[in-house]
């Protein structure tokens, strides 16, 4: 399997149940034709350099999926058509890819993050805080 990652931009204007629903067509596009999905993240919505169909805001979501090459085809073909999707990108991150090594490795980044040490600005300013 080849895996893949997609990078969408929403309508930032969507209600979100709107919202939710273009995340969950495009991983319902990728289960249905025999793709798997290894993570979705959620980044939130950040102003763009410049206008794309005349937003300035855009919600980004970033989907990793393995799958053949229909599945990238057909995905894009979907984010194409809906309206509601702003911009996409799609890379090929590699030619041959084990999905449950990659899962393993997208949770194991997830609770590192999670688990990062205080900075030491914060620590200084919570020792601060004790001598006044």
């Amino acid at each position: 399997m080849r895996y893949y990652e997609t990078l969408y931009l929403i309508n930032p204007d969507l209600a979100e149940e709107d919202y939710q629903s273009v995340s969950k067509k495009f991983v319902d596009i990728v289960g249905r034709h025999s793709g798997e999905v290894i993570e979705v993240q959620d980044w939130g919505r950040r102003p763009l350099a410049y206008d794309v169909k005349k937003f300035d805001k855009a919600s980004f979501v970033l989907l990793r999926f393995c799958g053949e090459n229909r599945v990238p085809e057909e995905l894009q073909r979907e984010m194409r058509l809906d309206d509601r999707v702003l911009k996409y990108q799609t890379v090929k991150l590699s030619e041959d890819a084990d999905p449950e090594a990659l899962r393993r490795q997208a949770e194991e980044a997830r609770t590192k993050s999670q688990e990062t040490p205080k900075s030491e600005a914060e620590e200084e300013s919570e020792s601060g805080k004790g001598e006044e």
